[in-house]
């Protein structure tokens, strides 16, 4: 883990960068598809449909992907904050009245 995000394939970072890597791939093919579409073949077309949908495919999978990193990640957060509830009950008891008494200062002073 660098500075609270993962860099690792298959985490939130390396997923994201790869979901990202694939739309910008699959906008330029698009792109390229539209421009060339006048003067392709039906053959170029066909060979140049069949590479955007590969490419959408991949997409979604690198989308389906980051989120189950996500979800991963949000579940061991969840866990870990659970666990130091339970271990330190009195701690956030504290902190929890603290937190109360500073937002009713600040909302009886509007």
């Amino acid at each position: 883990m660098i500075n609270g995000t993962f860099t690792n394939d298959g985490t939130v970072e390396g997923s994201k960068q790869a979901l990202v890597t694939d739309l910008k791939n699959a906008v330029g093919d698009a792109g390229n598809l539209v421009n060339n579409a006048a003067a392709a073949t039906v053959d170029e077309f066909a060979q140049a449909r069949t590479k955007l949908e590969a490419r959408l495919d991949q997409a979604k999978t690198r989308l389906i992907d980051a989120s189950h990193a996500v979800s991963d990640k949000a579940k061991c957060t969840a866990d870990a904050t659970d666990q130091f509830v339970r271990d330190n009950p009195w701690k956030v008891l504290g902190v929890a009245a603290a937190a109360g008494i500073v937002i009713g200062a600040i909302l009886s002073r509007r």
